[in-house]
């Protein structure tokens, strides 16, 4: 399964602040199956959705 990143966010938001959790809960608003996943390698939260054709 693939993912299309949308958006990525430093991990080190300030505590009480979820920009990564608050751009998915836009798109999901607007239809878009996004989801919040981390990746440890760059030490940040993207945002994906899956890839086209999946």
């Amino acid at each position: 399964m693939g993912a299309k990143v949308l958006e990525r966010f430093p991990a080190g938001a300030p505590r009480g602040s979820w920009p990564a959790e608050e751009y998915a809960a836009e798109r999901r608003e607007e239809g878009e199956p996004a989801t919040v996943v981390m990746d440890l390698k760059s030490d940040a939260f993207l945002v994906v959705v899956p890839a086209e054709g999946d």
